[in-house]
């Protein structure tokens, strides 16, 4: 502990017994006459740490790692060169095995814990909690990025000791890559990201390196300025690329050079646009995309179906383990074949896809319109005829008169965002008393939290956690649930 004369802000050889779902360190330090919860950056459990406190709450205190006195036997060595600075990938110090232990005793942890849960780590039995599905690549996992143009981009400590440091850098403060967390106007430089297989480092390095060759500005997003703003990369597991390029403004001859060089130096990116965003913010959501070369889309398949990606649709970023994801959606639900299936929170429709074709009816519903497009569109080009997909506020669409015209549904299948699902949705669930739901969801809390609303008239059947983030904390839930 804290050696008698040394400040009071630093304490010596702190264990580190567990994890946060943020992804930080917990030990425990020294608080008047108990001991006190601390979170650590970039400590894994079974270090043991000396730590300078950095902020302090009533009954928290937050840390960094001054020295390290033992090394957890949890640890690795980080591959990424920007691991430390770079705001993903927190884990990457850690096995892949060991990240896998914590995920899933996270969601043994949210749903026993807030949802007052039983569960059961043995086979078949109520309330099982079955193990992780690990990702099938550790690296190279994610189909989509999007990076920030920035003329002041964070200087590392590599940064102050090869550059001129001075207030105008000129174009060597000039950066693409991601936002440093928790700091809105500062962009890392990437030079090597390990999620995205090639050649998308390839397309990154070389916009960044022929836009500072032809004097095109990067993006200031304190004043609002700059030529060049996102640059978004995604693909696809038939070999489609997609790049989307968004302007700050229209300058057609910068913007076409640059268009252009791109597709003459990547003939494998099948979709080329671009958007003009004079907006404030980021979100292309509500702008118009334009395509500059190729398709305006791309292909993913899964299980011999086909579903279109367009730059605002929305797909698991990780193709390979969304299999897993939807399987285990699929095979929770059961389906004879007689059955009416509602999709709640559907997105582009996969999941509706996916099912439909072991139901009598699938009914999507999704509070954003142009991914309902999406949605009709994959079902059209599957030949998917026992579809219907609907926007709006969920809980305003769940109407008796709907309900009446669609018919009652037999499953319902949802698929909230983060924060999971308001409690009038819920509520209108219980209302509706479908026999099974089947509940997927990308934060165990917010979805223990939602099922103990539930816990009255449904019994947790079983849950299975899937890895779709390896190297983050994040992980996905699956559960279902059964009508007592």
């Amino acid at each position: 502990m804290r050696k008698p004369n040394s400040p009071a802000h630093v304490f010596e050889n702190i264990e580190i017994t567990d994890i946060s779902t943020e992804g930080k360190g917990i030990g425990r330090v020294p608080g008047g006459d108990k001991s006190i919860v601390c979170f650590i950056d970039f400590a894994i459990p079974g270090d043991v740490v000396d730590i300078q406190i950095t902020k302090k709450k009533s009954n928290l205190r937050e840390g960094k790692v001054l020295a390290y006195k033992k090394f957890s036997d949890k640890r690795t060595e980080p591959v990424c060169k920007h691991f430390g600075t770079c705001g993903g990938c927190k884990w990457q110090n850690m096995k892949y095995e060991a990240q896998l232990e914590f995920k899933q005793k996270y969601v043994w942890d949210a749903l026993t814990r807030i949802g007052n849960i039983p569960l059961s780590l043995e086979k078949g039995t109520k309330g099982e909690l079955m193990p992780i599905i690990p990702s099938k690549k550790y690296f190279h996992y994610r189909n989509k990025l999007e990076f920030t143009f920035s003329n002041k981009r964070w200087l590392t400590n590599e940064d102050f000791k090869t550059l001129n440091i001075g207030e105008d850098m000129g174009s060597a403060a000039y950066g693409l890559g991601f936002h440093i967390p928790k700091l809105f106007d500062k962009v890392l430089d990437i030079e090597e990201c390990h999620l995205q297989e090639d050649p998308s480092n390839a397309i990154r390095m070389e916009v960044r390196k022929f836009s500072i060759e032809n004097n095109l500005t990067f993006f200031d997003i304190r004043r609002q300025n700059g030529f060049l703003r996102n640059l978004i990369i995604r693909s696809t597991s038939t070999g489609q690329w997609m790049a989307v390029v968004v302007f700050f403004y229209e300058d057609k001859p910068a913007r076409e050079s640059l268009l252009k060089h791109i597709a003459e130096k990547f003939p494998q990116i099948t979709s080329l646009q671009y958007v003009i965003n004079s907006k404030k913010n980021d979100s292309i959501f509500d702008q118009e995309v334009k395509t500059f070369s190729g398709a305006d889309s791309i292909y993913e398949t899964m299980e011999g179906l086909k579903f279109r990606i367009s730059p605002k649709s929305f797909f698991q970023t990780n193709s390979l383990q969304a299999y897993e994801l939807y399987k285990a959606t699929s095979d929770f639900a059961e389906l004879k074949g007689d059955e009416i299936v509602y999709d709640l929170y559907t997105g582009t429709g996969t999941i509706a896809n996916f099912v439909a074709g072991r139901a009598k009816e699938v009914i999507g519903i999704e509070y954003i319109p142009v991914a309902i497009e999406d949605a009709k569109v994959n079902s059209q080009i599957n030949n998917i005829s026992n579809t219907s997909f609907f926007s709006g506020d969920i809980k305003e669409v769940l109407s008796n008169g709907f309900i009446a015209d669609h018919g009652k549904p037999d499953v319902i299948i949802t698929d909230p965002p983060r924060a999971g699902m308001q409690e009038d949705v819920v509520r209108k669930i219980l209302e509706i008393n479908p026999e099974k739901i089947i509940y997927v969801s990308c934060n165990p809390a917010t979805q223990a939290r939602d099922i103990a609303l539930m816990n009255e008239r449904y019994f947790t059947e079983k849950v299975q956690p899937i890895d779709m983030f390896p190297h983050t904390a994040h992980v996905e839930s699956v559960a279902k649930l059964v009508r007592k």
